[in-house]
């Protein structure tokens, strides 16, 4: 058996998140809602938003249908979403998009620093950004 260590492309940490993502998560009443694809894996997310007034999120659920990556990818979003608006998450996904593609830049929050791991497995990148996609897609499609 492999063990899995700190700079593994599964680490613990991405194993943990992976498994806290809520299975079937739904929001009951979402203003918005969108499907996602990640074209060369196939890897498939569903989110469901509810905004403030103000445009920030109140609400958010995240069905995944993709590798541990992505699975831990929107866990993490989940857990950190509440209160931001689309500006911060598409500052966020640009900021983790830079930082997979570029040895020398991180990523703004410091938590999706073991997705690193994944830098050289370009297949990887699209399922680890699709949830910040869907939810960008859910928020574009969100009625007040």
């Amino acid at each position: 058996m492999t063990e899995v260590t700190e700079h593994s492309l599964y680490s613990r940490e991405i194993l943990r998140l992976a498994t806290s993502l809520p299975h079937q998560d739904k929001l009951a009443d979402p203003c918005g809602s969108a499907t996602c694809r990640a074209p060369i894996c196939g890897s498939e997310m569903t989110a469901d938003v509810t905004l403030d007034q103000s445009g920030r999120i109140s609400g958010l659920a995240i069905r995944a249908h993709a590798c541990a990556l992505g699975q831990a990818s929107a866990a993490l979003l989940r857990e950190k979403a509440v209160g931001l608006n689309r500006a911060e998450i598409l500052s966020a996904h640009d900021s983790l998009e830079q930082a997979l593609c570029s040895n020398a830049k991180s990523p703004s929050w410091a938590e999706l620093e073991p997705f690193l791991a994944a830098r050289d497995h370009m297949a990887r990148h699209g399922a680890i950004l699709l949830p910040y996609t869907s939810v960008l897609a859910a928020i574009e499609n969100a009625t007040l």
